[in-house]
């Protein structure tokens, strides 16, 4: 997490909305411990009260179980419920926004479309290349350890 907060938003929303992006980037997944409270409150020399108050919110939300004397846990199927919330969300709010700007703009949505769609076969790309170095170098090691 990153220890940066800013002065728009109280901190215990910050917090939450920080382990809710984890949570979407697959970080945390099902079952998985969120940090103690008193970790993160240390760490980040944050209130204990501050970072429970966080917390208590991805449970009342029922992203996050309380086990007693165990800790927090990520609950079976949050990060669907999340993308299933954050897309909701992102169409109702972000996206008018978008095509307000489109529109502003005089883009083309064809062009910006196949601007997406080109962006993402070239990271398939370097990917897949990145991948194959990879494989080389795994290769060309264990060949030379079995050369010495």
């Amino acid at each position: 997490m990153d220890p940066k907060w800013n002065e728009d938003q109280p901190i215990y929303r910050q917090l939450r909305d920080r382990v809710v992006a984890m949570i979407l980037e697959g970080v945390l997944v099902d079952g998985d411990a969120l940090p103690s409270v008193r970790n993160v409150a240390a760490e980040y020399r944050l209130n204990p009260l501050t970072v429970l108050k966080g917390y208590q919110e991805l449970v009342d939300e029922g992203l996050v179980e309380k086990k007693r004397g165990r800790g927090m846990f990520v609950n079976e199927g949050a990060q669907k419920l999340l993308l299933k919330a954050e897309r909701r969300r992102f169409l109702e709010k972000e996206w008018p926004k978008v095509v307000a700007t489109i529109e502003r703009l005089q883009l083309d949505p064809a062009d910006l479309l196949r601007d997406v769609q080109s962006k993402k076969k070239d990271a398939k790309k370097d990917a897949k290349k990145d991948a194959k170095k990879d494989s080389r170098k795994g290769s060309s090691t264990d060949s030379g350890e079995e050369n010495d």
